[in-house]
């Protein structure tokens, strides 16, 4: 299992936790930054394509600093809820949402998306932007958002991939693996964190091996999607009636 902090004798999930209460502060200004703000532009094609199901009540697991789930509020006669593991992210993200007038539509919770506190069958749709692959048990989580999803309910994720063509993987693995670590430690303050990044996403099933595991926890119609060369994929699945 791969963890951000070798020498600690903690689980991923505390691990985890721990890291991004880390990085919380510059959070937002080193992702957007490492990203060259083409983040943003990967959020707003998900939520043009979650907007066709008219969802009224969306969940945004691992939400962060609530980047995905105030893009979400933006679809019509929506309201969101937020949840995720790091209170440090969640306070950072209180303060953005608060700052944008939106605490009426978006409500960001301390929650474990391996144990949602929710009902079954409760929210219309469900979105993970670049969280899925800090899961500690990748099929417990999925498993949990259909439990929460209506019957006919989308789940939408995106998540950090690895282009396979050339010159965009030689391009690619050269500044995730060489410069994204340095830059990371530098602006961040955490040496792990962005040593963790490139580590769990290799180490994440991707493409048609992730479609297998969406079917084997009970969704159905999923698909995906390679976005900027292969950088980023979006994933669409449903849960079945």
């Amino acid at each position: 299992m791969v963890v951000p902090y070798k020498d600690l004798n903690e689980g991923k999930k505390e691990q985890v936790a721990r890291m991004f209460d880390n990085i919380s502060g510059r959070y937002d200004q080193l992702n957007h930054l490492l990203s060259l703000g083409i983040d943003k532009l990967w959020r707003k094609k998900a939520i043009r394509h979650l907007e066709r199901f008219k969802p009224s009540r969306i969940l945004d697991v691992a939400t962060g600093t609530g980047d995905f789930a105030i893009q979400a509020s933006k679809i019509d006669q929506s309201s969101v809820i937020g949840v995720d593991i790091s209170e440090g992210m969640l306070e950072a993200g209180r303060k953005k949402i608060q700052r944008l007038g939106l605490t009426e539509r978006v409500r960001l919770e301390n929650g474990d998306s391996e144990n949602l506190q929710f009902e079954d069958n409760y929210f219309d749709a469900v979105i993970v932007a670049f969280g899925v692959r800090n899961f500690e048990d990748l099929d417990k989580g999925l498993k949990e958002i259909n439990r929460v999803l209506k019957p006919g309910g989308r789940l939408v994720v995106l998540e950090i991939s690895e282009p396979d063509k050339f010159p965009w993987k030689q391009l690619f693995d050269f500044y995730f693996k060489r410069i994204l670590p340095i830059t990371g430690k530098i602006i961040s303050g955490d040496s792990h964190a962005y040593t963790y990044l490139p580590e769990s996403v290799s180490a994440f099933p991707k493409g048609k091996a992730f479609l297998n595991r969406l079917a084997n926890c009970g969704f159905e119609q999923a698909t995906w999607e390679r976005l900027t060369f292969g950088i980023c994929a979006f994933y669409s699945a449903e849960k079945p009636y």
